[in-house]
């Protein structure tokens, strides 16, 4: 579509960003929900939490699309984790459980462009204890609540393999417009990845907050703690 926007010249532009000053990197601090606390990484705090709540799964399925197989060794786990930490981008978070007290999913501010205002979400993993409940989709509004209300950032960015069917589907869910599919993007694990780019505009933030805190209500909860409405009925 062409611009409304004109330059000196007469080409259509870009419309005026206003001010724009770029945005700071997100602090390490943490992010805290009622379900579920969003800390900095802490290898000697969360790496025995995690191992083990990622061993609760039957399997390692949860990694085929993750860069690393699951780990069968704590202290390789740990090893990489302290990689990971070392890292100022990706700025790995750990996603624990208010109740329990225990790390159960790791994800990351990645890809960090405070120039443009652009961040991406990514390196998630959640042990079965996190999965499908509503902590897990509070973690995601709260990061991404720091990222447009605390930071100012115009554009979060979610990515995924292309044949990753679920997290296609948690993207939408979460409100996330899909953009398009990347071909031969990435080779990882000896194979081709197609990936899928997703996003949130500054725009469109109030409108999934809304939804999200609705959906997180307590009242859109019934006694047996099943949702009275889905995310995505609240953003229509």
């Amino acid at each position: 579509m062409t611009s409304s926007h004109k330059d000196a010249f007469g080409k259509p532009v870009g419309r005026p960003v206003e001010n724009w000053t770029p945005c700071d990197l997100p602090p390490r601090s943490d992010m805290i929900g009622q379900h579920v606390i969003i800390s900095p990484l802490d290898v000697a705090r969360d790496a025995r939490h995690l191992f083990e709540a990622n061993h609760a799964a039957s399997d390692g399925a949860r990694f085929t699309y993750l860069f690393t197989h699951a780990f069968d060794d704590f202290d390789a786990y740990k090893s990489w984790l302290e990689g990971m930490a070392a890292a100022s981008d990706p700025m790995l978070h750990t996603i624990i459980d208010v109740t329990s007290k225990k790390a159960v999913g790791v994800a990351a501010f990645m890809r960090m462009d405070p120039a443009h205002g652009v961040i991406e979400i990514g390196n998630i993993n959640y042990a079965p204890a996190l999965s499908q409940t509503i902590g897990g989709t509070e973690a995601m509004y709260l990061m991404m609540k720091r990222a447009f209300d605390e930071l100012g950032y115009r554009r979060y960015e979610w990515k995924c393999d292309d044949q990753n069917a679920p997290s296609r589907a948690a993207a939408a869910r979460f409100g996330f417009s899909y953009e398009g599919t990347f071909r031969n993007h990435m080779v990882y694990k000896g194979r081709n990845r197609d990936t899928a780019w997703f996003s949130v505009t500054s725009e469109e933030w109030p409108a999934i907050k809304a939804a999200f805190e609705a959906w997180i209500s307590p009242e859109n909860f019934d006694e047996n703690g099943k949702q009275r409405t889905r995310l995505q009925d609240f953003r229509r």
